[in-house]
This record gives C-alpha cells, sequence and structure tokens, in this order.
C-alpha cells in the first residue's frame, strides 16, 4: 500500500509531516492493505493565514484493487485531528464497502 501525501500552498509538506501522516494511515488500515493499492492523502488549510475552526481539511481517496476508488473528507481545528478522523471515516467506509463485496461473493 503506497501512501501519497498532496498539501496546499499553506501547509508545509515536511518529511516529517509525511512520515506522521503515514503511520496514522497504515495503522487506521492495516486490515484493508491486501486490498488498497494507493492512499492519496490531501490536506488543506481553508482558510489561509486566518484563523478559524475547523479550517485543517483532510480528503483521503483509497483505491482499491478491482473497484472503483472511495474517498472521504474531515475538517478539523488541527491536521492531526483531521487525518485521524478522515482515517476512521476511511475504515468504516472500507468496513462496509469491502464487507458488501464479501456478502455477495
Amino acid at each position: 500500500m503506497k501512501i501519497q501525501l498532496n498539501t496546499d500552498a499553506h501547509i508545509n509538506g515536511t518529511e516529517a509531516l509525511a512520515a506522521q501522516v503515514a503511520d496514522m494511515v497504515e495503522q487506521a488500515l492495516e486490515r484493508f492493505s491486501e486490498h488498497i493499492t494507493r492512499v492519496e492523502v490531501h490536506l488543506s488549510d481553508e482558510n489561509g493565514n486566518k484563523n478559524g475552526q475547523h479550517d485543517q481539511r483532510c480528503m483521503m481517496e483509497a483505491r482499491l484493487e478491482g473497484l472503483q476508488p472511495v474517498a472521504v473528507t474531515e475538517h478539523a481545528a488541527t491536521l492531526e485531528q483531521a487525518v485521524h478522523g478522515a482515517a476512521q471515516k476511511l475504515t468504516h467506509l472500507l468496513d462496509s464497502t469491502l464487507g458488501r463485496l464479501h456478502d455477495h461473493r
């Protein structure tokens, strides 16, 4: 499972941030790793330089082997909270998506 991090102009996409995000995503999606080829993580600060509540956005898209990609979005006060929330949402979505697929077989 490859994890690709993309950031907007307001977020400094350091190697440390990429490693932290990769760790969070790998932990959350570990049990689905055989079905996922790639996860794209898009981080953005929707208010730019202005302060605001829940202006950090994380969109995660999981590319599944033989299936259409699935995506979720989470807004939060910090990047860490946004990534964590998006990872949880993606876990639930994959549970239902892959669970339905398994039930049909």
